[in-house]
């Protein structure tokens, strides 16, 4: 059946934040959905003269936003949530992580963890995450079994892994992935080089030309911390940015992670050639990386997107928290209270993460033609009230548990906070059933104490 032949679905909340155009809020408006695309965005009694016989969906306390991007993460890592709590970076990784996914990691291990973290995200309003991890075929089952909308990283990174022998390895497999999924509507594909140290100029340069051939998006940590920045002009005499730029890989594609330590020529290129940044508060701060100078690139027209990280560096995988703090960091650090306003926060967890990762003509806003990715948020709770300002009551006082309704490409995924999909519900059921293996495990090398 096509998409002309379909009922329609005429959702009907009390308000509506389309995020395009900006800052706009409707009242007393529907959103008609016709199988997986919204066809009409029109006053409530408009749509009810038009779609006389369709099934109607009322939210009368809610308010409907386009679904949230999680522009960075790494799934599978909500099986090592609490794992390496309290420590800086590099220990973190050196010490905690890195030793952890050697014992661990497996095809097995990422379809759970990240079944878990599709469970946790949607629940939270996310319909569309972006990861990097290893195993990305298992990632992209899982994906799939709960019906959400990924962005699947071809890893890279220099040193081999269960997963891989090299870099050759890791690209090869990616990309034959990317053939093998090319048809599935939901799954999307990023090239993602894990950092500029831990990747060697050899295959940064083959991930440049791959990027410019295929039009994907590259994925890559950039100057997380200030230790990183100076070790990396040590070994190769520049600051990441500039090696990468100096590669050929700092244009519209590239989508910088994190993006803590930048000095003003830096937001100034990033600027000039397109890029995005996401932006990681949580984990910026749990991890003492810093603070992210969001402010200024906005002000210098950088598109910056919200991240919320792994759950072993954050540990909550909630994007609208993420999105608060953002707004309040850029605040707080700038020294201007208008420097991220709810609105444009907004846009940040949804068109701006769409845009970063080439999906804004499919989703991030809600307007005829575009995918039926819509989470509604309900605002009836008496603790959030008065609503001044539906957008700033979300964004200052709403949280996660106030998203009770996610549709995916038109299909209710998430009802009344109920995971509904029979195919979900069965994934969940023998994956939940599964985690006290993995937390055996984990426990056998991180003590409950460490």
């Amino acid at each position: 059946m096509s998409d002309a032949e379909r009922p329609v679905r005429v959702i009907v909340p009390r308000w509506i934040a389309p995020v395009e155009p900006s800052g706009a809020v409707l009242v007393d408006h529907a959103v008609a959905v016709r199988g997986e695309r919204i066809e009409a965005l029109l006053p409530a009694a408009e749509a009810a003269l038009r779609y006389p016989g369709a099934e109607r969906i009322e939210r009368p306390g809610h308010l409907l936003v386009p679904g949230l991007v999680n522009a960075h993460g790494h799934a599978a890592m909500a099986l090592l949530r609490g794992a390496a709590d309290d420590l800086p970076l590099a220990r973190w990784l050196r010490e905690r992580v890195w030793p952890l996914e050697a014992a661990l990691v497996s095809d097995a291990f990422v379809f759970d963890g990240t079944v878990l973290a599709c469970r946790e995200m949607l629940r939270g309003g996310v319909t569309t995450f972006n990861d990097m991890y290893f195993f990305p075929e298992a990632a992209a089952r899982a994906a799939l079994a709960l019906g959400m909308r990924a962005v699947v990283g071809i890893i890279c990174i220099d040193v081999p892994t269960a997963y891989g022998s090299g870099p050759d390895d890791y690209l090869a497999k990616g990309l034959r992935l990317r053939d093998a999924l090319r048809h599935e509507p939901g799954i999307a594909f990023a090239l993602a080089p894990h950092a500029p140290y831990s990747v060697s100029d050899g295959p940064l340069r083959t991930i440049a030309q791959l990027s410019a051939e295929l039009q994907l998006p590259v994925h890559v940590h950039v100057h997380e911390t200030a230790s990183e920045i100076a070790e990396h002009v040590a070994a190769h005499g520049v600051r990441p940015l500039a090696r990468l730029q100096r590669l050929g890989l700092v244009g519209p594609d590239l989508l910088a992670v994190h993006a803590v330590h930048l000095d003003d020529a830096e937001i100034a290129l990033l600027a000039a050639q397109g890029a995005s940044v996401a932006h990681c508060p949580h984990s910026n701060l749990k991890l003492a990386s810093g603070i992210a100078p969001v402010a200024r690139l906005l002000a210098a027209g950088v598109n910056v997107s919200i991240g919320t990280d792994g759950a072993a560096a954050n540990n909550r995988l909630d994007l609208l928290l993420e999105t608060r703090t953002a707004a309040l960091l850029a605040k707080g650090s700038s020294g201007d209270a208008a420097a991220l306003d709810a609105h444009r926060a907004l846009h940040c967890a949804t068109l701006a993460g769409a845009r970063a990762l080439g999906l804004h003509e499919r989703v991030g806003s809600i307007a005829p033609g575009k995918l039926a990715d819509l989470v509604a948020f309900d605002l009836s709770d008496p603790d959030l009230g008065p609503v001044v300002d539906p957008v700033s009551t979300l964004i200052y006082a709403g949280g996660r548990e106030h998203a009770t309704d996610v549709w995916v490409a038109g299909d209710p995924v998430v009802v009344r906070r109920q995971m509904t999909a029979s195919r979900a519900l069965d994934t969940l059921s023998a994956v939940l059933a599964r985690r006290h293996v993995w937390h055996n495990r984990l426990g056998k090398i991180v003590p409950e104490s460490a």
